[in-house]
């Protein structure tokens, strides 16, 4: 009898709806009418059903079914096919967010191409099929032993969120009224592995450090305007990241006034009760989470537990309309309650999709991300040379083209390929694998190494692959879960390198070293065995035609380091500690094998002495600096000018210096480029332990040069000027 009167109520309802104009669906009203009169219209079961990543449709109100869920780190992600441009890691290393922007905008076409596709064909939309993609992540990678460092912007705040806005920019396009496709900056906040540990893990973070280095570049996605915020599955400072007061309440919305939607990791609410133990139950994590300003649950917590937590009375019906109203104005925003011709997104076809231009967009950008890190006169080969011989595990590996979170297409270039389509026809070359990615050979018999002996160079294609470096469940080939937890190559493939370098030199030949992962590793060995190397990262589906170019010197390199190489492990703190004490270019005292921002190029630029504008610093005033570049060589080439700032005689523990600004340029063969910067008054500024800024008075250093400040950059040969500066 209940069940029949549920029925009865339920089809009553449904004849009062539709006797009334569905006022969601008329475009000529504003949108937060519309999305008032489509919440007043729901019943509570389904208020919380749009809740869910995967929201069901409402037939009676004409709102389709929708998955939120969908990636697009580096391109569109596990869905049709799609260009794949180098891995985020490998972006940064471009210090260019005019590229990343422009990236962007290639990825977002092509989401838009797959979701009109679907709907000018009725098909339901699916997972990763949508138009909200929860990318970028802008976690400080503050530890190169986290397997998903590979998809931040490396260790840098500033150079994290400034290439970080580029892209939401690019992705979300600059119409007055519809978005092209919505991003989220995730993983809010103090959330860098251990990678095993991150259902359960309690990120202990001073104000200081929380400000200083884990906080800035998610504030500048939230001033470059990004539609979501998704929030991490650890605890920070005692506090379920999902359930933060500290982060999302009085940092996120109300400080930073946030105003697009907050989203949870897929399964974070569970871990409340599951992990956490800050909760009791499915109810009780549904209430917390919608009060801390959860809006969209990836899981289903909200499903199990939100209509309980509402039925006792922890949150009201009220605040749950409040919160759906944040998470629908996204979809009226990206047009999905309008006429297809009312959206200038929607006439976007499948002609876009991996298309000539953005083939060659993915190749510009993995020429300029590849960092060339030792070179004794070994590159740039001659492509009409005898015969150059290739071996390693990687060197035919799609799999190190592509890194995690990646599409597919039917073109992509593997560095044989790449090396093949550049050389001369009449140059023999020969490629064998030489060894397995981890484990040594079964067959003992060594036909692999002697070609070296009499090859004009080898190229040795060694590293690292989602099987070994990634997220928890996907590096199968992982103890650590994805990490790598003594930043070392599998001795497999050392080995290997070991024989190709003693017959190389039997024979005086060359040996040249492409490394293929997303964490910087332990290269000592690499460096001595090596008379060249380049770091690849995860090059994207033209990674083997941008190695190729630099190899033969159709470009030269021009990549810097997005993160500090140490030596090793050894010269890390304890990876669970999460101060900045020791870590990254800021606060590391040892020196390290390669410095953050390095990396070298075929043509040695001639710096002239930066002038400035004036050494004193006034409040309202910024330090202008300006320098002459010129390009004495026979070769086009491109730099990335870097300026530093270290400020002098203050009580507090303050960074050894900051990236307070960048510009990649390019000069040209014979040519010359002036580059000038100006420096805001407070930027002359640190953080006390309380994490309050404080603005500088007194003595600064600032730093312009092609690699952070240090011992070991003056080693390697970076250029370098120092600018002494008194802040007023």
């Amino acid at each position: 009898m209940k069940k029949l009167s549920l029925v009865l109520i339920g089809f009553l309802f449904s004849i009062s709806v539709q006797s009334q104009e569905m006022l969601w669906l008329d475009s000529d009203l504003d949108m937060e009418t519309r999305i008032s009169a489509l919440i007043d219209a729901m019943t509570l079961d389904e208020k919380i059903s749009q809740t869910l990543n995967s929201s069901e449709a409402i037939d009676r109100l004409d709102v389709d079914h929708y998955n939120w869920w969908n990636e697009a780190l580096h391109g569109v992600a596990r869905s049709g096919r799609a260009t794949v441009f180098p891995q985020v890691i490998g972006l940064s290393a471009t210090f260019s967010p005019d590229l990343i922007e422009r990236m962007g905008v290639a990825i977002s076409d092509e989401a838009r191409a797959i979701n009109n596709h679907l709907l000018e064909n009725d098909k339901k939309q699916t997972l990763y099929q949508g138009l909200t993609f929860w990318s970028p992540n802008v976690n400080i990678f503050r530890d190169p032993r986290w397997g998903r460092g590979q998809e931040t912007y490396g260790e840098d705040p500033y150079l994290s969120g400034t290439l970080a806005s580029a892209f939401i920019q690019g992705m979300q396009g600059d119409h007055p009224e519809y978005m092209k496709v919505a991003t989220c900056a995730k993983h809010f906040a103090v959330h860098s592995g251990p990678e095993a540990l991150r259902h359960e893990f309690n990120a202990i973070s001073t104000p200081k450090d929380l400000r200083e280095t884990y906080l800035p570049a998610f504030k500048m996605t939230v001033d470059a305007g990004v539609e979501a915020i998704m929030c991490a599955y650890n605890r920070t400072n005692d506090e379920a990241c999902c359930g933060s007061n500290l982060l999302l309440q009085d940092i996120l919305l109300d400080e930073w006034d946030f105003q697009g939607h907050i989203l949870s990791d897929c399964g974070a609410l569970k871990n409340f009760h599951g992990h956490h133990g800050v909760t009791s139950n499915a109810a009780e994590s549904a209430a917390l989470a919608l009060k801390r300003g959860v809006n969209l649950n990836c899981g289903n917590i909200y499903g199990e537990g939100l209509k309980d937590a509402v039925e006792l009375g922890l949150v009201s019906e009220k605040e749950l309309d409040q919160s759906l109203q944040r998470l629908l104005r996204t979809r009226f925003k990206l047009g999905m309650f309008d006429e297809p011709e009312k959206n200038p997104y929607r006439s976007i076809g499948t002609e876009v999709i991996n298309s000539d231009d953005k083939k060659e967009l993915a190749l510009e950008i993995a020429q300029k991300s590849v960092v060339m890190l030792k070179n004794d006169n070994a590159l740039p080969l001659d492509p009409d040379s005898k015969f150059i011989y290739m071996t390693g595990p990687l060197a035919s590996n799609t799999l190190a083209l592509v890194g995690n979170y990646n599409g597919i297409n039917s073109d992509m270039r593997t560095i044989v390929e790449g090396v093949a389509s550049r050389v001369s026809p009449s140059t023999r070359m020969q490629f064998r694998q030489g060894a397995l990615l981890t484990t040594e050979n079964k067959n003992d018999m060594d036909w692999f190494s002697g070609q070296a002996r009499d090859a004009e160079a080898t190229i040795v294609v060694l590293g690292l692959t989602l099987l070994l470096e990634g997220e928890e469940g996907e590096s199968i080939a992982s103890s650590a879960k994805g990490d790598i937890l003594d930043m070392k190559l599998p001795e497999s493939q050392l080995n290997l390198l070991r024989k190709i370098n003693v017959k190389a030199k039997q024979g005086g030949k060359k040996v040249i070293t492409v490394v293929c992962a997303g964490m910087p590793l332990d290269l000592r060995e690499v460096s001595e065995l090596s008379d060249a190397v380049l770091y690849a990262w995860y090059p994207g589906e033209r990674g083997g035609d941008a190695v190729a170019d630099i190899i033969f010197g159709n470009v030269s390199p021009s990549g810097k380091l997005p993160i500090t190489f140490p030596e090793s492990a050894e010269q890390l703190p304890d990876y669970e500690d999460y101060s900045m004490e020791g870590r990254t270019y800021k606060y590391m005292t040892k020196t390290p094998l390669y410095p953050f921002g390095f990396g070298l190029g075929y043509s040695e630029l001639e710096w002239e002495k930066p002038s400035v504008d004036n050494n004193t610093v006034k409040p309202n005033e910024d330090l202008k600096i300006s320098l002459d570049l010129k390009n004495n060589d026979l070769m086009d080439t491109e730099e990335v000018v870097q300026v530093y700032l270290s400020i002098e005689n203050v009580e507090v523990d303050v960074p050894i210096s900051s990236l307070v600004d960048f510009k990649r340029v390019a000069v040209n063969k014979k040519g010359e480029k002036t580059v000038s910067f100006s420096i805001p008054y407070e930027e002359f500024s640190y953080f006390n332990n309380e994490g309050k800024k404080v603005q500088h008075q007194g003595n600064a250093t600032v730093t312009v040069a092609n690699a952070s400040p240090g011992e070991r950059s003056e080693q390697l040969g970076a250029k370098s000027f120092e600018i002494d500066v008194t802040v007023k």
